[in-house]
């Protein structure tokens, strides 16, 4: 009785999952949250959303920064409820796809010989000579394949466009399985490295619960340079990366910037922004190395350096740059002179010369092993995109009263499908006359 009951409630679940309605629903309902996820930011600090979503008592701020924090909504995409709506999604085009979709197109395939009947949807023709060779070779010629039983034929073409809602499922289906696999075994990392210096891969943004940490391997920022247009804005940043293993042996290196990353067995290394730290000092014979200060000007990054040569004077070291020029101001604001790195100059009887102005550079290390699945999903979508205008006609044909009764449908083109029975009809006619 149990058994009979768990199996019941099996096959209502199973029939559940399976409607179409439910699925429209769950991908209604993931879509409302995804632009839930566009709408609100996500992956922000709770000062950001207690500043942009305060406590209100009117209605239309419901999405207050309380009921963003409780319900997850500051990272949607990464909540147990979102993840249980993709699940269900998931189940149900996988039911969908085995307990009607499939069975469908085996349907398809078979030889039907239903009750003659008219519907809105068919063309019926007579034609006056009786010869069932000659109208089985007549669509053999129209690319038909042709079941005969007694009086009576069957023949359909185009069974390739009743593949089109199958690629769709399994699309979606594999894409879900991408995405799924890089949540959970993905990571991004987020590193801001001074040129020359040697990194781990560590400062994690987002982690999946499986992800893996290649330990064994080291960076290093060999060098960082920018390119400037002629008006002096900035064109494109480089860095020139090395990876070696725990060994000490060199794995790869390669010149990166924006749109243009490293890749390395799963790993994926972004030029993502850039910074100045410091200035490399020479004063007279010792080397010293101090810390930037970014500023704006004019909404325009820049960076400066005080520094105090006496217990009231102090020269400030204004950059805005890698474009090798250093303004030199005064304690009143006033410009005292241009110089350049390894340029000397005097003050109080010290020899001053800036040999370095020390970057850094910002890379985001990434790695999401669905990527690749993605893609595949996304290319059988277009393969389904591109079945979907191919038609899938059906013809009928039997004998009745010394006559021939042709019969056809379409689930398309319907224009196309009655110029191609007129043509079958000709071609009968010329090869039976």
């Amino acid at each position: 009785m149990k058994y009979l009951q768990y199996k019941t409630l099996k096959w209502k679940i199973i029939k559940q999952l399976s409607n179409l309605n439910f699925s429209i629903g769950m991908l209604l309902i993931i879509s409302s949250t995804s632009i839930l996820g566009t709408i609100i930011e996500q992956d922000k600090n709770i000062e950001y959303y207690q500043s942009n979503y305060p406590i209100q008592s009117n209605i239309i701020y419901f999405f207050n920064w309380k009921n963003i924090i409780y319900f997850g909504l500051n990272h949607v995409y990464t909540t147990w409820w979102f993840i249980l709506l993709i699940a269900l999604f998931f189940c149900s085009l996988i039911t969908c796809t085995f307990s009607q979709q499939l069975p469908s197109l085996r349907n398809a395939r078979h030889w039907k010989f239903p009750h003659y009947h008219k519907n809105k949807n068919s063309n019926i023709d007579y034609l006056p000579i009786k010869s069932f060779i000659n109208i089985i070779y007549s669509l053999n010629q129209h690319n038909y394949y042709v079941f005969q039983r007694n009086n009576k034929i069957y023949g359909y073409k185009g069974l390739v466009g009743r593949l089109a809602p199958i690629f769709v499922h399994i699309s979606i289906i594999i894409t879900l399985t991408g995405n799924m696999l890089g949540l959970f075994t993905g990571f991004i990392s987020q590193e801001i490295i001074p040129k020359g210096e040697i990194f781990h891969i560590q400062n994690f943004i987002k982690s999946g619960k499986y992800s893996y940490l290649p330990y064994n391997i080291i960076g290093k920022i060999d060098n960082f340079s920018i390119e400037y247009n002629p008006n002096s804005s900035i064109k494109q940043f480089y860095s020139s990366i090395s990876l070696k293993n725990n060994k000490n042996e060199n794995l790869i290196q390669q010149r990166i910037y924006v749109n243009s990353p490293l890749k390395f067995h799963g790993l994926i290394f972004y030029q993502t922004s850039w910074n100045l730290e410091g200035l490399k000092i020479q004063i007279d014979n010792k080397l010293i190395q101090q810390k930037l200060q970014e500023i704006k000007i004019n909404k325009i990054r820049a960076w400066i350096y005080n520094f105090n040569f006496t217990n009231h004077k102090s020269l400030f070291f204004l950059i805005n740059g890698l474009n090798n020029q250093i303004s030199i101001y005064n304690s009143s604001g006033q410009l005292l002179k241009n110089i350049k790195t390894n340029e000397t100059f005097n003050i109080n009887k010290h020899q001053i010369i800036i040999k370095e102005i020390i970057p850094s550079t910002g890379i985001q290390i990434k790695t999401d092993p669905g990527i690749p699945i993605v893609y595949l999903g996304f290319f059988i979508l277009i393969i389904s995109i591109i079945t979907s205008y191919l038609s899938y006609n059906q013809i009928w044909i039997n004998s009745q009263n010394n006559r021939i009764n042709l019969k056809g449908t379409t689930n398309r083109g319907q224009l196309t499908f009655e110029e191609e029975l007129t043509k079958i009809q000709k071609y009968y006619i010329e090869i039976t006359i």
